[in-house]
Formats: structure tokens, C-alpha cells, sequence
């Protein structure tokens, strides 16, 4: 009669005697776990830990032409991005796009560039943003903080959770919005980066927070600060989201629904009538139609109806970037000027204000549960 094959806790010849397989069972489970009975000369595997990944969109590594060529490429080749046929875009892109465009676009990250600390805010506020949340979570799970396009990229970010023994990853996507042309294009880069892997973390990815109270809480308490400072009250608030092709709507695309949501609650929260806060849509791309109304015409409309004092909030972004600090707060209050406004101000994102960390603790410690005590 043959006899059962000996299990690696019972029989292992190196197992002290007495020593009782659940032992060995829970030091499995111990962070940074390291077999204790493994063969000679078998590779050092760290395990046990869980991981929290923050990612936003990107970034040029400078406000320089050739830095922001590099980015855009890698931007809008995405087919999330641009869904049109490659052979019919790609010619486009790189024959005529990205020779025009990047020596402009350089030229507006160069009036927000951070010289200081030679980088562009969004990078400062994210990397501000995974230190509040690990220093919230202390040992109890190791965070890091990635960009969809640019450096630092989603797989060079999984991997280095993964040297430091991460098993359990949540991947956090910072778009407060889903919509498939960032939400759904982190996955895809998550996915890409696992597919490769011997070994797999098991992965979990946190859902839009469009309607999170905290989210909603985080984003009236930094607008009553900042009208609370400003010497002057506004007539009107725009509430600008970032725009997005008309068709991707009408294909089932939930971003508008989930803009038109986080608008209602903030105006609720805040007192707020539609009347005085009107949503309307930033950042319109080529010739075909986007969802309206678009937040350029409704400044010059609303200058054109006398408002003179107004104020623009941009809740589709977590931390303030080039459509923030330069298409708001200095090309949108040159329109709202030239029109015939007197004052203007871009309410601040949630950057790394503690409202914001506090957000994002509650969504890591709902996302985590059953991972993390």
C-alpha cells in the first residue's frame, strides 16, 4: 500500500520536533513572511502585505517640447483616449499633432512649473497625497502613488509593491468620476502590468467616489475656506468638469450622470441654486461635439449678463494641474476680463488639504476591509 505523500508542515525533516502544523500555518500569514524550511539556495520571497497604489493622470518630467512630445504620445495613443481607428488616428498623431502641439502645451506647464522643486504640481500633490495616506495607515500597509502617463508609471509602481512583499494591492484611481477614458485606462495599465507576472498580487480597484459623502464633505469645507478668504463674495460659482466627447455619453459612458451628481450634492451642500452654480464642461478636443455646455461660453455668458464678481470650482480633479492652474485660473480669468468681469477666483482642489486625506483614508479603509484590521 503506498503511503500519502507527507505534507511540508508535518514531515519537513527540519521541523523542530512538536512543532504543530497550525504553527507554521499562522507564520505563513505574518508580514514579510519568509519559509523557515525552504531548500537551500531558494530565493528570499517576501509576502503578507498589503499594498495601496494612488494613481493620477500624468505629467511631462519638464515643461520643455520635447518632454511634453514624449507625454502626449503616450497620452493619446490610448485608445480609452481616442477610440478612432489607429490607421486613421495614429497618421494624425504623429504626423501632425504631436509636431504642432507640444511646443504650446510646454509653454502653458512652463507658467505652473514648480522650478523649486523641478516638477508640476499634480506630482507634488500626489506624492503629498500617498504620504498622508500611509502616514494614516502607518505599518498596517505599505502606499505608493503612480501616473497613468509619465513617470512614475502604474508597472514600475506594482512592482516595487511587490518587493516589498505586497500580495494584496488596492489600486485607488484618483478621478472622483468613472468614465472609461480615465477610470477604466488605469485598470488597463494595471492589467497590462500583471499580465506579465509570474506571480500575481490579488488585485482590488476602488470605485468612483462622485457621490462619497467624505468626497462631498472634503469638497465644501475647502470652498468655504476659500470664499471665507477672498475680500469680495461672488455672484456666481461655475462648477467646471472635465469635458468629453458627446458620443462616448451616448455609448453608455456614465461620466456626465456621475458630474451631474457630485454637482447636485455640492450645491446641496453648500446652499447653493443651479442658478448660481452652473455646470459646464472645460478642456473640448478637436472638431466633434462634447458635452455642454462648454465652461468657456458660459463665463463669457455670464459676463455678458452682467455677473461681475465669479468664482470657478473644479471637482473632477483631486489635486490642482495644467487645466486648473492655467486653463482656469489664467486663461478662464482672462476671458471672464476681456468680457467685462471685475473679479475672478479658481477655488483650489483638494490637494493635500487634511480633508483630502481624510477622504482617501475612508476609501482605503472601506476597500481594504478583510485585508486590513
Amino acid at each position: 500500500m503506498n503511503k500519502p505523500a507527507a505534507s511540508f508542515d508535518a514531515a519537513d525533516p527540519a521541523t523542530p520536533s512538536g512543532e504543530r502544523p497550525q504553527d507554521h500555518d499562522r507564520s505563513r500569514r505574518a508580514p514579510g513572511y519568509q519559509a523557515r524550511y525552504a531548500p537551500v539556495g531558494h530565493p528570499e520571497i517576501k509576502q503578507g502585505r498589503v499594498g495601496v497604489l494612488l494613481v493620477n493622470l500624468g505629467t511631462p518630467n519638464a515643461p520643455t517640447a520635447p518632454a511634453v512630445r514624449r507625454y502626449l504620445a503616450e497620452f493619446l495613443s490610448d485608445e480609452r483616449i481616442v477610440d478612432l481607428p489607429r490607421a486613421l488616428w495614429l497618421p494624425i498623431l504623429h504626423g501632425v499633432i504631436l509636431n504642432v502641439r507640444p511646443g504650446a502645451t510646454a509653454r502653458n506647464y512652463a507658467k505652473i512649473w514648480d522650478n523649486e522643486r523641478n516638477e508640476s504640481p499634480l506630482r507634488t500633490y500626489t506624492r503629498a497625497q500617498a504620504a498622508g495616506v500611509g502616514k494614516a495607515f502607518g505599518d498596517r500597509i505599505v502606499t505608493d502613488w503612480a501616473m497613468r502617463y509619465g513617470e512614475p508609471s502604474v508597472a514600475s509602481r506594482l512592482e516595487a509593491l511587490k518587493d516589498k512583499g505586497c500580495t494584496r494591492i488596492l489600486v485607488v484611481p484618483l478621478y472622483p468620476q468613472y468614465s472609461a477614458t480615465t477610470t477604466a485606462s488605469v485598470h488597463d495599465a494595471v492589467f497590462d502590468a500583471v499580465r506579465g507576472m509570474r506571480w500575481q498580487p490579488a488585485l482590488r480597484f476602488a470605485p468612483a467616489f462622485h457621490d462619497e459623502p467624505a468626497y462631498i464633505d472634503a469638497l465644501a469645507a475647502v470652498t468655504r475656506a476659500r470664499l471665507a478668504a477672498l475680500d469680495w463674495a461672488p455672484e456666481c460659482v461655475v462648477i467646471s468638469f472635465h469635458g468629453l466627447p458627446q458620443r462616448y455619453f451616448d455609448a453608455g459612458d456614465p461620466y456626465h450622470c456621475h458630474c451631474a451628481k457630485t454637482a447636485r450634492l455640492l450645491r446641496e451642500a453648500m446652499g447653493w441654486t443651479d442658478k448660481f452654480a452652473p455646470m459646464a464642461f472645460q478642456s473640448k478636443f478637436g472638431r466633434e461635439k462634447w458635452l455642454e455646455p462648454a465652461t468657456e461660453d458660459t463665463i463669457e455668458e455670464l459676463a455678458a449678463d452682467g455677473v461681475k464678481r465669479l468664482a470657478v470650482i473644479t471637482p473632477g480633479f483631486t489635486a490642482d494641474c495644467i487645466e486648473t492652474l492655467e486653463e482656469i485660473d489664467m486663461a478662464a480669468r482672462e476671458t471672464f476680463i476681456a468680457a467685462g468681469g471685475k473679479e475672478f477666483d479658481a477655488i483650489p482642489c483638494l490637494n493635500d488639504a487634511p480633508e483630502a486625506i481624510a477622504l482617501l483614508e475612508t476609501i482605503v479603509r472601506r476597500e481594504t476591509a478583510g485585508w486590513v484590521d
